[in-house]
């Protein structure tokens, strides 16, 4: 009998660099995962492409899947919406693949509630001064939004002592490499392998 797929669940404030230590440890393990794409009702940046990123779905249809049971966790964010469908997870993790979750706060805590066995990492910035930084320097959002997403990374680096572990997004070999031990750690914790 395959062994049952571990769920990862990493989080971060915008603009830690989350998303790039996760491309760069998959670049290593993409045989090994299934990256979550979460549904997100905001436009999508310069680049993005729907299905690979994200999901994109009007308010509207949101909602529609919202009162249909549809999503594992959702959550408001800002001016938008945010989820993760439950089929695509579910079916992944009984086919014994693991997956890889992009999630913010909220959405980890729903997780974890639906799911205790899941694996919760959040990675930070060096300090909030580079975060801020960081944040300015993709120029893809006005000031007035960049001062917002500061506002609520302050809120959610309260959050951080509430996960299995935590990543300090200094210099990204590093970084991937902590994720790296984490996953080969649960992987001999739960399978001995």
């Amino acid at each position: 009998m395959k062994n049952k797929g571990i769920v990862f669940v990493v989080s971060a404030p915008s603009g830690t660099g989350k998303t790039t230590v996760i491309n760069e440890f998959l670049k290593s393990h993409i045989k090994d995962f299934v990256v979550s794409v979460s549904v997100t009702t905001r436009a999508p940046r310069k680049g993005e492409q729907n299905g690979r990123d994200y999901f994109f779905f009007t308010k509207e249809k949101f909602r529609q899947f919202i009162k249909k049971g549809r999503f594992l966790e959702y959550a408001p964010v800002l001016d938008n919406y945010y989820g993760t469908l439950k089929q695509t997870v579910k079916s992944n993790i009984n086919k014994g693949k693991n997956v890889i979750m992009d999630i913010d706060v909220q959405g980890a805590k729903k997780i974890k509630k639906e799911m205790p066995e899941a694996v919760t990492i959040f990675i930070i910035p060096p300090s909030f001064r580079v975060l801020s930084e960081r944040l300015k320097n993709r120029k893809t959002e006005s000031e007035k939004a960049v001062a917002q997403r500061l506002k609520l990374a302050k809120k959610e680096l309260k959050e951080r002592l509430k996960y299995d572990y935590i990543i300090i997004n200094k210099e990204l070999t590093e970084a991937k490499g902590f994720l790296e031990c984490i996953y080969s750690l649960e992987k001999f914790r739960r399978y001995g392998l």
